[in-house]
């Protein structure tokens, strides 16, 4: 007898909708629903990494954001390479004017 035999674990997964199991299963996804950004306040701070370098990091963005496309478009706009550190995202250098002009055009609140 196994570590979860009997429990929740041991059951295969099943539809909340149709009680069916998840592998047969032909319900539509359900709709990602997302906070919209004039609702969110974002902080955009400059810092100081090891041997000095400067990074640019914007933090208060909501959990069900999507990082990796919002990040992509701040590269591109900046010029910079970045990276998503959890919930923040950072840019490299002294991105602060760009960040802010591009933020407040995606309809973000931004504090600098």
């Amino acid at each position: 007898m196994g570590l979860f035999a009997g429990t929740q674990f041991d059951r295969p997964p099943r539809c909340p909708v149709c009680d069916a199991l998840e592998s047969e299963c032909h319900c539509p996804p359900p709709e990602v629903v997302r906070t919209a950004p004039s609702s969110q306040q974002l902080r955009i701070r400059l810092e100081r990494r090891k041997n000095g370098k400067q990074v640019t990091v914007i933090r208060g963005l909501a959990p069900d954001t999507d990082f990796l496309s919002l990040l992509k478009q701040l590269k591109a706009r900046c010029g910079a390479g970045g990276t998503v550190d959890g919930q923040t995202l950072e840019l490299q250098g002294d991105q602060q004017a760009p960040l802010t002009a591009t933020l407040k055009q995606l309809g973000y609140r931004v504090s600098g």
